[in-house]
This record gives C-alpha cells, structure tokens and sequence, in this order.
C-alpha cells in the first residue's frame, strides 16, 4: 500500500480548510487577460476568421439596411395610392404603377435579406470550424501538460475534478467561441447601424431610444453580475461533483462490500443538490434577463408608435426637424424592434462568456501549474566497452533494442554520458544499477516527515527487499528512485550519478516498475504487455508471459493474445492482472526492478509458480521489493526492517533472526505487520 498521507482538510478543489480550493467561488483574478488568452488561440485561423468576420459585417449591415428600406416602400406606397386616386390616370395604368413600384422595392429588400442569410450562413459555419479547431488544440495541450505534471498534482486533485477541466470547461470555451464571438459582433453592429438609421430617420424618437437603452444597460449590469458570480458557483460544483461521480464508479466494490450506498447516495444527494442550487441561481439570472428586456423593448415600441403617429398627425419642430412621414415611422417602428434585441442578445452572450471564462480560468490554472522539474543533462548512451575496460560512445538508439543490447551483445552495454567537463570532455559509465540512499530526509507535506535520515545501498545484481508497517516508508523509497517525487535533504546516487542530474526519461527508462494496484489499458493482451517496449517483438512478449508465468493462461482465452481488455482488465482475474503487469515488466528488461507488493494479489500457488520466472527475471539487475509475506524476502541479499520512516534493522535473512529484533517477531509470528 502506498504510504502517502491523506492531505486533510481540503476541499474539492484542493484548498485547504475544506474551502473552495483553487477554483473556488471567486471572481477570475483577471477577466481581461483570460479573455485575452483563450481569444489567442485564433490567431492561427486569421485567414478564416477575416472571411467570417466579413460575413458576419454583412449580415449585420443587410439587417439594418433591409429595415431602411420600408421607409421608400411605404413613402411609395402612401404617394402612388394618392396618385392612383387624385390623377387622372385610368385606373388600370395607376394600378399597375403602384404594383410595378412596389415588387422592385420588395425585390431589392429580398436581395439584401439573401445577402443577409448568405452571411449568417457561412460565418456560422466558418465560426463552428474555427472553435472546433480551437478547442481541439486546447484539449491537446491540456493533456500534454498533464504528461508533464508531477505525481503530487494528482495526489491533490481528484481524477474526475481534473476530467472535468477536459469535458465541461472545455464545452463552455468551445461554445462561446462558436457562438458568442460572432453573435456579439452581430449585434454590436446592428445597435450601432441600428441606432445611426435612428437618428438619421428621426433625432427625437432616437433620444427616447438612447433613455430606454440606459434603463436597459442598468438592468443588464445588475443581473449579469449576480449571473457571474453564481455561474462560477456552478462550475466549481460541477467539478466537484464529477470528481465524486469518479470516485465512487472506482470504488464501487468497497462500498457495496461495507454496505456504503446508502451513505453514498447521500453524499451524492448533497453534492447533486449543491450544483442543482448553484445551477438554478445562474440559470435563473440568465434567462429573467430576456423576459425583462422583452418587456422594456415592447413598452419602447407603444411610447415610440404613439408620440410618432402624434409627429405625423401634429408636426412640431424647430424648422420641422421633427416632422416624419409614415414610412419614417414604420422603419423606425422596425428598429425599435430590432434595437431591443441585439441588446439582449450581448446580455445573453455575456453570460455565455462569463461562463466560458470560468472554464478557461480553470483549464489555464492546469496549463500554468509548475511541470515536472527536470534539471538532468546526464543521458543514457550505447557504449562500446573495449579490452581496457575503457567506454567510447557509438551511434544507435539506446532504447530501440535495450534488452538486446543490454543482455546479449558482450561488446556492447548502456552508459550514462555526463556533459562535457571543463577541459571539454565528456565522462561515460557504465550502466551497472547500483543504487545508494545516503542521508534521505523526505515529507509529501512539509513538517511531517516520511523518511529520516535513511541511508541504504543496493550493488548491481542485489535483492533488497523492504518490510515494516503501513506508513513506514517503503512505497516512498520506491518512488524516490523513479524520481516522482524531490527528496528534502541527503542524495541518492545511481552508478555513483546524483539521480537529479539524470534526464528522467532516461532514468525512468531503465526501471521497472510492478505496482500493487495494477491498471491495463483498453485493447488487447499484447497491446497492454507491449506497452514496457513498444517495439517489443511477439516473441519478446510470450518470453515475457512464459517468465511471469501468464502464457499458460492466456493461451486458454478464446482470443489469446489478442483478448480484448476492458475496463481496466475486469473480465481478468486479480490474479491474472497482476500477472500481465509481471510480464509488462519483465518485456521491458531494465537493470533495475521494483516490485512493490507485486504478489499481494496472487495465491500462494500462482505465486510458487512464479518464482522461478521472477528468479530468472531478477538474475543480474538490482532489484527491490517491498512485501508483506515474508516468505517471499527471504533469499533477498539484504531486508531493511523501516517503521515511522527509520530504518531500525537491516541484515539478511539469518542475520537479522539472530538479532531476535522486530523482524523475529514478524517472521515467528509473534508480532503482525499494521
């Protein structure tokens, strides 16, 4: 079991004090540079965005137009009437001028009103295209990141908290892109033409128009902060929630088997409850928004008709500036209508982008976390060893065919190169796995020490095998080696090489790793085997399966090896997974191996079956294993006995039934391990 503490008193979002963590119920530290950021994604899709940009101008300015065009037509329609009843043209004539007047004017309206759907058209089009893109680029650095953060980021955040970033923040940033970007500019177009065509058709109902947007805007900014505020709230508790979800679809077998649903489903209802309130208060701001500006704009509509039917029917003004005509009325009427709505559409988009920036804070936060350090310039290199002993360097891919090159050839071996010294040469030694703890101090969470003070060595080709309580230390040691996590104090040197000034990717290349908790990945047996060499042969892959002692009963499956594997290998045994990883482990054939209670889920039987295999797999590489049966340590060359971080015995087998310490309890049965 691993031995990291618990952290306590989070939240779900990692916080302490059970607060709202790093996404918590805040207002974004900076909007503007939020916004400034996810917009700089669409910087490579200049060209595209220009044409629906231009399409979206042009669908703006048809609707404007268009509107305008009622002016004429009515003016036309009101003066040819009275022509066709004062003149004395034949009826015949003064109808057909009427009719003829009145299809080119509509005709020419339809044109710009297909121009107008043309536009809309391609610039949604175009705008889906670019978010899509955006968001797929988005995505992908968001989980190049996660390759790149440490192990303690995920030991803060919980699995489904972290997916939620890729699922629900990530939707938000893609359908604001979609639709707000092109329908804010839509409208901000349309309130400016709108309102130029207003004064233009009459400067005083124009002034009633700008008193009503006023009244509008006060609205808009009262409810769009409220809506802010708990569209945060929403998100945040939609994180929270996923994250739960995930946790608990995990561990459905231990809740069922200490009989939890009931508490389960509480906690569910709590949860679920939570976001339900959160989402009821910013949908609820959000959408009394469209209610009220409707309300407002059909009051403008009945004050501007009644004082405009009273300018046509009474003209006043200073030189008839105030007078219109009817066609001035009905398309001023027409942009009553008009100015209301891209009004409300900014609020509706506004909230839409409020929304969208909480899910690019969120997913900027991961973006912007510390990546792994990694300060290593000491590479893994193919090496020639000659007579002498001496190492000389030569081309080949060190990783393309370790295990070959590693086992079989007698004139080739693996070498760490460090950099070029000050007399510019470069050193090479010779990758042998001695591995050394010198003075450790380490703690996940400062003040609360995991390991003190431990010094341990294991020479190339040793078994050292770790035992002691939960909590003692020995899964930490283990990932110390592979570097998951930065000791505070002492060294630990591989070949005599600090491991900090190692590349981790190549140290990491050289351990193998068998994990208590095994995870198999969708796709088939060898698939999942292949995945600790990748360009592992099929007869590397069942040398491998033999050694661990899995061909046998993969050889039974229906599929063999090429079974599928589905959800995390459950249409396996325990038993058989733990086998799979085994062999995972022996395809890769590193120097050095960790098992870290590899055999914990294995029967005795399968376990003695494997033994010869492990043997055979452990034969010349360093080896560590951390184990509670004893019985399983006893043929390693050195046990280090840890409790509360210390190493308090250490010694082989015999040597340390001698000492008639904490070990001779354990292995009497005199004590138990905890």
């Amino acid at each position: 079991m691993s031995t990291e503490p618990k952290m306590k008193n989070q939240g779900p979002g990692g916080g302490p004090g059970g607060g709202p963590g790093r996404h918590g119920f805040r207002k974004p530290k900076n909007p503007v540079k939020t916004l400034a950021r996810m917009f700089s994604y669409l910087s490579g899709n200049t060209p595209v965005l220009i044409l629906a940009f231009v399409m979206v101008i042009m669908s703006a300015l048809a609707g404007v137009l268009a509107s305008y065009l009622l002016k004429p037509i009515i003016n036309n329609l009101t003066d040819n009437l009275k022509m066709y009843i004062n003149s004395g043209l034949t009826s015949d004539a003064a109808r057909n001028k009427v009719f003829a007047d009145l299809t080119v004017d509509v005709l020419k309206m339809a044109v710009i009103y297909l121009c107008g759907a043309v536009g809309t058209y391609l610039s949604s089009r175009l705008m889906v295209s670019v978010a899509q893109k955006t968001a797929n680029k988005m995505r992908k650095e968001l989980f190049e990141k996660l390759q790149d953060l440490p192990i303690s980021y995920f030991d803060r955040h919980p699995h489904g908290e972290v997916m939620s970033r890729f699922t629900n923040d990530m939707d938000s940033v893609a359908m604001a892109l979609e639709q707000s970007l092109s329908q804010t500019v839509t409208s901000f177009i349309s309130v400016v033409g709108t309102f130029v065509m207003m004064v233009v058709l009459s400067p005083l109902l124009a002034l009633v128009a700008v008193l009503m947007v006023v009244l509008m805007m006060f609205i808009v900014k009262k409810v769009g902060g409220k809506s802010a505020k708990n569209f945060r709230n929403q998100q945040a508790a939609l994180g929270d929630l996923d994250g739960y979800i995930e946790e608990m679809m995990q561990g459905q077998k231990v809740v069922k088997v200490f009989n939890h649903e009931n508490i389960a489903s509480k906690e569910f209802a709590e949860k679920n409850n939570t976001l339900k309130n959160a989402a009821t208060r910013a949908q609820t701001f959000a959408n009394i928004l469209m209610p009220i500006m409707g309300n407002l704009s059909y009051f403008h509509y009945a004050v501007t008709a009644t004082l405009g039917a009273i300018m046509i029917v009474n003209p006043f003004g200073w030189g008839g500036i105030f007078v219109i005509t009817l066609g001035d009325l009905g398309a001023f009427l027409q942009y009553t209508r008009q100015f209301a709505q891209p009004i409300t559409q900014i609020s509706n988009q506004t909230n839409m982008l409020l929304s969208a920036l909480a899910g690019a804070e969120r997913i900027f936060e991961v973006l912007d976390e510390n990546p792994e350090r990694d300060c290593g310039k000491v590479r893994l290199v193919l090496a020639e060893k000659q007579q002498d002993g001496k190492l000389c360097e030569v081309a080949g891919d060190p990783f393309k065919n370790f295990a070959t090159t590693f086992k079989e050839d007698n004139y080739l071996c693996l070498a760490w190169k460090t950099p070029e010294n000050s007399e510019g040469r470069a050193t090479l030694t010779e990758l042998r796995g001695d591995v050394r703890f010198e003075n450790v101090t380490f703690s996940y969470v400062p003040g609360h020490v995991v390991l003190n003070n431990v010094s341990l060595y294991a020479k190339p080709g040793q078994k050292i095998a770790f035992v002691g309580s939960t909590g003692a230390g020995k899964t930490t040691i283990t990932n110390l080696i592979n570097r998951f996590y930065e000791i505070d104090e002492g060294t630990i040197t591989y070949d005599g090489i600090d491991i900090k000034d190692i590349c981790k990717d190549d140290l990491r290349r050289t351990l193998g790793i068998v994990l208590q908790d095994v995870h198999l990945f969708k796709g088939t047996i060898r698939d999942n085997i292949r995945y600790g060499k990748l360009d592992a042969t099929d007869e590397e892959i069942i040398r491998a399966t033999k050694i661990a002692n899995a061909h046998s009963f993969i050889k039974k499956l229906p599929d063999g090896y090429d079974t599928m594997l589905t959800a995390d290998g459950m249409n396996l045994s325990q038993g058989q997974r733990q086998l799979l990883s085994i062999a995972r482990a022996a395809v890769a054939d590193p120097p050095v191996i960790i098992l870290d209670e590899a055999t914990s889920s294995i029967d005795t039987r399968t376990e003695h079956l494997i033994e010869d295999g492990m043997d055979k797999l452990m034969q010349d590489r360093t080896t560590f294993v951390i184990a509670h049966r004893l019985s399983t340590v006893r043929n390693s060359n050195a046990i280090m006995v840890l409790e509360h971080g210390n190493i308090i015995e250490r010694g082989d087998h015999d040597d340390l039934l001698e000492q008639k310490g904490r070990y001779y309890s354990l292995y009497t049965g005199k004590a138990e391990l905890t």
